[in-house]
């Protein structure tokens, strides 16, 4: 197991299939997975803080994923196999000496993904693919700004670890309550907010919080990871609004509140419009302009 260095460009296509070593209850609404075994022995880690990876789940009532196959930048299933179930979470921590890596999950009734980790033992098997990243400090920021409901947490818990020296730190963490706050490894340069709400129970406060904070003089970082509504209002505070330079904020949107109703608008819109989506995302147009354009139109739609 090792980790990627900065000059790496790309970490290589691959599927892991991994093994449940322990699980460990966080709060009342964290699991966490520790996965190993002999495939993660050549486990390469970007190193960067938000790394996430796409798990392989087996079906409800199975023990065994479908393990797809590498292909080109992505992978496939081959004609007689049937894909399961796909989640993306973030790595919350690496152990290159053990072999394993840790994995958190937010846990609520009904999700495969949660409904799996209440129920795993150890022994199970999972799979999963090679990391990315997208947290980039820049190398002028002299502070940073991190803001994640729970879904976001684990990534957020892993870049305080991770903070480099010298770097002003603030993080805002928004959790269902009390009980779902988590003891944080804090250096003397940073500062964590709890704030409780939000996470499907309650309307977010995350955009409204960063919308009233005092940020630091001088060049900065902003990192924002929760629900997809959410994080695009605070994208688009800190992009028209503020003026950001792309390269000083990374807005990521983790879930969708109410997904099922959603899903019944957009595809209530009709083809015309997921036609238009995909031809916009083919174009060489810049990606951030790209995604102003779309998230004009989601907020025009009610998505």
């Amino acid at each position: 197991m090792s980790e990627a260095t900065l000059d790496d460009t790309k970490l290589p296509n691959r599927i892991y299939r991994a093994v449940v070593m322990r699980t460990e209850r966080l709060t009342e609404g964290m699991m966490r997975i520790v996965l190993g075994g002999p495939d993660l022995a050549t486990f390469i880690s970007t190193g960067i803080g938000d790394e996430y990876i796409r798990l392989f789940l087996p079906e409800r009532g199975e023990s065994i994923p479908v393990y797809p196959h590498p292909e080109g930048d992505y992978w496939e299933y081959t004609p007689d196999q049937v894909a399961g179930p796909m989640r993306t979470y973030t790595i919350r921590s690496v152990d290159p000496q053990a072999g394993e890596i840790s994995v958190d999950f937010v846990v609520h009734p009904g999700g495969i993904a949660a409904d799996w980790a209440l129920s795993v033992r150890a022994g199970s098997e999972v799979g999963f693919n090679t990391p990315t990243g997208l947290y980039e400090l820049p190398a002028d920021a002299t502070w940073q700004v991190l803001l994640a409901d729970a879904t976001g947490l684990p990534a957020a818990a892993r870049l305080l670890e991770n903070a480099p020296a010298g770097i002003h730190t603030t993080a805002i963490l928004e959790v269902a309550g009390p009980a779902h706050e988590q003891p944080l490894q804090l250096g003397d340069e940073m500062q964590v907010r709890w704030i409780h709400g939000g996470n499907g129970n309650s309307p977010s406060r995350l955009a409204e919080v960063l919308r009233e904070m005092d940020l630091p003089e001088g060049p900065g970082y902003i990192w924002v990871a929760g629900e997809a509504r959410v994080t695009r209002e605070a994208r688009k505070y800190l992009r028209k609004e503020l003026k950001l330079p792309v390269t000083h904020f990374k807005v990521v949107g983790y879930w969708t509140d109410k997904a099922e109703e959603w899903n019944e608008r957009y595809e209530a819109l009709g083809e015309d419009f997921k036609k238009w989506l995909e031809e916009l995302w083919s174009t060489d147009k810049d990606p951030e302009i790209i995604q102003d354009e779309v998230a004009d139109a989601f907020d025009a739609n009610g998505l």
